[in-house]
């Protein structure tokens, strides 16, 4: 059982009350993105979502997926094929794919939402196409005509689909250290790429008919560096017909995540086109890589939502001792164990988080959007600035919260959630890896110390502050308004610290970069809960929501700032101890 219903009233919330999404229509990019347009593509996911990708989540899990040696191919679980059909012909692939190759050209938020319902669900089926709309991204702005022509179609409809080999045997981070070669042909168009991958998800499956590689790897002549590095196009089926030497060579075996075909790959001079400029790859793997992301971040928004229904509709039900203020239920033998005060605080916790990080996601796929799309210069440079400074956040905190929720959703069900009578254990499991690939948290943490905070001489800050400033100005409740304003000071004082130390020993902002990034979360979510409780107490708002719907938000923004204020001194705390008590150890004392 599984208890997941597509939360469409929060999120219909969310977008239209809270972040007014329907602005992205006045873009000339979007402007069939209506709400009315919005709505109805959300009632078509959430009948996708529940209907097709839900009942082959569980025996995906329990069967998994397996490798034939003898021709390298792999097989998905029972029903995954079927299910990725309904996918395909529904037009899911090319949501927000360009309709230059048969994509529907709506808005990358619009993406997200369905994401979020498709992870909620069955994330593993779900990353097969995710895949794909990383290398539509990566094709569309970097390939050369004839790739685009060639494989965005196909790839745009979801007759293919795509991966992006990455990882080696000896590197994953440090990708300077990968070995696979790229030998130009003959014939001065092609090139012969042979190394092996790890680790990539999709690299061989049965449920399309081609499977298109995005692969780094060295030019002859090319820097021993990360700025060695070349990105080329190596599809597992030439255009011809015949089979490219793109090798399964088998399969991991993995805590969660078990009806995704994550391969071995082994390419042994196969056929591959040059994709942007030589050595230049890593530049146009970003624009995959960030995409991925993001989705990676709605895994874990995804997976912590069904965590928290399914504990919220077993706290309901199970009966479990008597209230301490007396029977709440006395017609019954018990109380539903929702009366006691322990399993509330779990319940709260995964609430105020899961619903704040979905305003801050959502968020974040608007000012995406409006980076590509709106036709003024400064506010696409000011919402790029947006999207670039969250993605590492949206990341990082999303997938190390979605997995909380699901630790507290088993925890609050006690030993039936430890079963696989219910989906909890199978999403934990699921959700562990989110926080790991497409970079761990960590490596997101120092891409905002390091990268993210420097660029543009420090502006993405600035300009995040100056965003954060704004949404509280049209604000009323002068103690929502204060719990923000010391949020934000807090978040300022530990980039103060930042700035006065990292410049002189970097070991500083490595030891100080997973709280920072924390810190910009909640503050995002400090900012995105005033937000939500202001909105809710509009006489507009009132009519389209039920009472109950509405004070929910006001008291559990009122808990988000009980909860999380406290913490962001702590943090303060802990980055302004520096690297001390980390460094001071030499190997032995560990």
């Amino acid at each position: 059982m599984s208890h997941y219903k597509a939360p469409l009233e929060t999120m219909n919330f969310v977008l239209f009350d809270v972040l007014n999404a329907g602005q992205l229509s006045s873009l000339p990019a979007f402007e069939d993105a209506t709400e009315d347009m919005f709505k109805a593509v959300m009632d078509e996911a959430a009948k996708l979502a529940e209907r097709v990708m839900l009942p082959v989540n569980a025996s995906g899990d329990r069967e998994g997926c397996q490798y034939f040696p003898d021709d390298y191919s792999v097989k998905t679980p029972t029903g995954f094929k079927e299910a990725y059909q309904q996918y395909r012909e529904g037009g899911w692939s090319g949501l927000s794919a360009s309709p230059d190759f048969g994509g529907q050209g709506l808005p990358h938020l619009l993406k997200m939402i369905v994401d979020e319902m498709v992870c909620s669900t069955n994330l593993s089926l779900g990353m097969y196409p995710g895949l794909s709309h990383g290398a539509i991204d990566c094709l569309t702005q970097h390939g050369s005509e004839y790739l685009q022509s060639t494989y965005l179609p196909k790839l745009v409809a979801g007759e293919w689909t795509g991966t992006m080999c990455l990882t080696e045997p000896q590197c994953g981070t440090d990708l300077g250290l990968m070995s696979t070669k790229a030998e130009p042909d003959a014939n001065g168009e092609t090139y012969k790429i042979s190394g092996t991958k790890i680790w990539i998800t999709g690299g061989e499956h049965d449920l399309a008919d081609n499977i298109v590689h995005l692969v780094l790897a060295k030019l002859p002549g090319a820097p021993n560096s990360s700025k060695g590095i070349s990105l080329f196009l190596v599809p597992k089926f030439l255009p011809d017909g015949s089979r490219n030497p793109a090798f399964c060579g088998g399969l991991e075996h993995k805590m969660g995540i078990k009806g995704s075909a994550t391969c071995v790959m082994n390419f042994e001079e196969a056929t591959g086109w040059l994709i942007g400029e030589p050595n230049q790859g890593l530049k146009c793997m970003f624009t995959m890589m960030n995409a991925a992301r993001i989705m990676v971040g709605i895994q874990g928004l995804g997976l912590g939502e069904t965590a928290y229904q399914v504990s919220l509709g077993f706290a309901k039900e199970r009966l479990q001792s008597r209230s301490l203020a007396g029977p709440a239920k006395p017609e019954l033998k018990a109380d539903p164990i929702i009366v006691h005060p322990d399993v509330r605080r779990m319940l709260l916790k995964q609430k105020a988080i899961i619903e704040g990080a979905r305003a801050m996601a959502y968020w974040t796929g608007m000012h995406l959007d409006m980076s590509h799309a709106h036709p003024d210069e400064t506010q696409r440079e000011r919402s790029d600035d947006i999207a670039q400074i969250m993605t590492p956040i949206v990341k990082s905190f999303l997938t190390d919260e979605g997995f909380s929720s699901c630790d507290q959703a088993l925890q609050s069900m006690g030993g039936s959630g430890f079963t696989q009578d219910w989906p909890v254990e199978q999403l934990m499991r699921d959700g562990r890896i989110a926080r790991i690939y497409e970079g761990t948290n960590g490596i997101q943490a120092l891409d905002l110390v390091g990268r993210k905070l420097s660029m543009k001489g420090g502006q993405l800050a600035r300009t995040y502050f100056a965003e954060m400033q704004a949404i509280l100005s049209g604000l009323n409740d002068p103690q929502h308004l204060e719990s923000c304003q010391s949020f934000l000071q807090t978040l300022q004082k530990a980039l103060g610290w930042l700035a006065s130390n990292a410049t002189k020993d970097p070991e500083q902002a490595g030891a100080v970069a997973s709280p920072l990034l924390r810190m910009f979360a909640l503050t995002t979510l400090a900012v995105m809960w005033a937000k939500m409780a202001d909105v809710s107490r509009t006489e507009a708002v009132k009519n389209n929501y039920s009472e109950a719907f509405l004070s929910g938000k006001q008291k559990t923004a009122a808990h988000f700032y009980r909860l999380y204020q406290p913490e962001m001194q702590a943090l303060l705390e802990d980055i302004t101890a520096g690297k001390n008590t980390l460094m001071s150890f030499a190997e032995a004392e560990f």
